[in-house]
């Protein structure tokens, strides 16, 4: 376990300790950032505190005396409810503020992984209880190099299939071959398995009036054909298939003909120059040494929209963590769905999708972002133009 590497975050953090729970492995973070596995059943509620200072200790019921077994520090056994009360003020020795998972208006749903009972229950110890959404953010969200390493990979690869199927819808046209969104999606998934890649669902592929949800998913009965006069939005995400993979996650739009009409045309550049803009804004903070909060960032692509009097159909955040899981656990680029006040910290990595979905068709325009102590970047290819099908 990272214990001084925890307690000195708690310090940072001006907190007095950190308070870890579960019950039927319902807070998958606990597990993660103790770096353990449980030596038994957890059908009981166990908890484990690591003060700023001193030696961690934890509290596990007499059925499963064995589950806090891997954690060092001594462990206290309960049975009543009565006995579990006492045990917590005893395991928190006098603290007065801990970190819990735990979200302020659950903000950070993401971490809201305490039920409020719990959260009633400590306070009534008189301990406030601090969100842990930092602290999750530090020990979760950065990458290491290899994981950098294999995200570029991720999306040298991904990229390339990317194109492949643009292609492919080309090619299909000009023979006059009927082409379905499943049938690409269909395509990009046995392409993600040709070249060593995974994904938990996915990928989209939208025409028209589908690309105006977010997370529209066609389904071999329910789907539209692939025609010309169409706007294509492919959303694709994948990891490489393999220990430390972290994901890649982009989305592209293109226009079935020559020439896009001019309305698809101005919201494509308004999507873009939106995205641009928030790009420009993480790399100019990041480059200064600016400290740069999530809402930051949110605020540059919505600005944006806005002004082109366009910011009713952009009804999502601008963007998500990224990690092991496609919508990861650190800093999202939002000031619309909550206000992320979380910094963008080094060694993180987000998407910047801004959209406009409007009645007739969606635009959205995606591409990840890292970020080290001095600089920034685009981890992939960046689209400019609609591209021609």
């Amino acid at each position: 376990m990272r214990l001084t590497e925890i307690q000195a975050a708690l310090r940072e953090e001006g907190l007095d300790g950190w308070l870890f729970f579960d019950h039927h492995h319902r807070d998958e973070l606990s597990y993660r950032v103790l770096q353990f596995t449980p030596g038994s059943m957890v059908t009981r509620r166990w908890f484990y505190f690591i003060p700023a200072n001193g030696e961690p200790r934890g509290m596990a019921h007499k059925i499963e005396p064995e589950t806090l077994k891997p954690l060092p520090g001594d462990v206290k056994l309960y049975a009543g409810w009565a006995e579990l009360v006492d045990g917590l003020r005893g395991l928190l020795g006098g603290a007065k503020k801990v970190a819990m998972q735990y979200s302020p208006n659950c903000a950070v749903p993401y971490v809201a992984m305490v039920d409020a009972g719990t959260v009633e229950l400590i306070r009534g110890l008189g301990v406030e209880v601090a969100t842990s959404a930092n602290l999750i953010q530090f020990f979760e969200s950065r990458w290491n190099a290899t994981q950098l390493e294999n995200h570029l990979e991720a999306g040298r690869r991904v990229d390339k299939i990317r194109a492949e199927a643009f292609a492919r819808i080309t090619a299909k046209q000009q023979a006059n071959v009927r082409v379905t969104e499943w049938e690409m999606q269909q395509f990009i998934l046995a392409r993600f398995k040709d070249e060593g890649l995974f994904t938990d669902h996915g990928p989209d592929v939208a025409v028209n009036a589908n690309a105006s949800n977010p997370h529209y998913n066609p389904t071999q009965d329910a789907c539209s054909e692939i025609q010309r006069g169409d706007l294509v939005l492919i959303d694709m995400w994948a990891k490489l298939d393999q220990p430390d993979g972290v994901y890649y996650d982009i989305t592209w739009t293109g226009f079935c003909g020559e020439q896009a009409p001019d309305k698809i045309r101005n919201v494509f550049t308004i999507v873009r120059d939106a995205r641009d803009a928030a790009i420009n804004r993480v790399t100019q903070a990041i480059a200064a040494k600016e400290a740069l909060c999530g809402y930051q960032v949110d605020d540059a692509a919505r600005e944006h929209i806005r002004k082109a009097g366009l910011v009713d159909y952009f009804f999502h955040r601008t963007g998500h963590s990224i990690g092991a899981e496609v919508h990861g656990t650190g800093a999202n680029m939002d000031n619309l769905e909550t206000h992320d006040e979380r910094r963008v910290i080094p060694w993180t990595c987000f998407s910047i999708e801004p959209g406009i979905y409007l009645p007739e068709f969606g635009i959205r325009s995606e591409i990840d972002m890292f970020v080290d102590e001095s600089s920034a970047r685009v981890t992939g290819e960046i689209q400019r133009e609609l591209v021609v099908i």
